[in-house]
């Protein structure tokens, strides 16, 4: 009896090495899942996906997702080239393109995407104005997405897109940029008024000009005139007749 007792526990205790091996062996990977595997700590491959097989305690594998990662810049305090203090918040999209890079030159390629994407927003917006911010998001947009781009491709990382989402800024600084806004609408208003008098001041002066070449142009317009006033029939006018016209009209002398 305590023979079948020992082959029945030695059978068990084989059976679980065996579980345990293979548990520590056996790796599945999903399709957007790599294994970055390491042999006695040297890198020796990326497997994956699928099933793979690592020799316990020699082999140790970094899982890593290359799945574009959605990544939220917090808001940053940014003074722009025209010294407005604004709070600038962004996201940015990228992946993983190179699973060994990715874990073997950089310690933690989120924390670090993450870093260098505050400080590029922070540097680049710094050199545009305000208005430019605001009007320019595409621009800036392109700007930051190149510089990260090419700062993250050591690391095995390619940043897809760049998103500046909120431009926030100061209450006493909106109501300026109001009035300033205002004052700019008044500006062009009067500058278009006095383009329109300088205009008509000119046509008068054209006018007047051929009048004075023309005495005969002067009496037309005097005619015209006295026809215009004379459809008035609410009031009576005295109007000066010039004798020199008389004789331009049927019916009057000169005396």
């Amino acid at each position: 009896m305590d023979l079948i007792f020992q082959d029945l526990t030695f059978y068990v205790v084989l059976v679980v090495l065996v579980v345990a091996f293979l548990g520590a062996a056996i790796r599945i990977l999903r399709e957007y899942e790599r294994a970055v595997v390491f042999t006695l700590g040297r890198y020796t491959g990326t497997k994956g996906p699928g099933l793979i097989i690592l020799i316990p305690l020699i082999q140790q594998m970094v899982r890593v997702d290359l799945r574009t990662v959605v990544l939220d810049v917090p808001k940053q305090d940014v003074i722009s080239k025209d010294n407005v203090s604004v709070n600038v918040s962004a996201v940015i999209y990228f992946r993983v393109m190179d699973a060994e890079r990715a874990t073997i030159q950089v310690e933690n390629f989120m924390s670090a995407t993450s870093e260098l994407a505050q400080t590029t927003l922070r540097a680049v917006l710094g050199k545009h104005e305000l208005d430019e911010m605001l009007a320019d998001r595409d621009k800036l947009n392109n700007d930051i997405q190149e510089i990260l781009d090419s700062q993250t491709e050591a690391w095995g990382i390619k940043v897809a897109n760049v998103e500046i989402k909120h431009v926030d800024i100061a209450e006493s600084m909106i109501r300026a940029i109001a009035r300033q806004a205002e004052a700019e609408r008044e500006r062009r208003a009067k500058v278009i008024n006095a383009e329109g008098e300088q205009q008509a001041a000119q046509k008068l002066l054209e006018a007047a000009e051929i009048m004075a070449r023309d005495p005969g142009a002067m009496q037309l317009r005097y005619l015209s005139s006295l026809n215009f006033i004379a459809g008035d029939k609410s009031s009576t006018i005295v109007f000066p007749f010039p004798m020199e016209l008389a004789g331009m009209v049927p019916g009057l002398k000169k005396e």
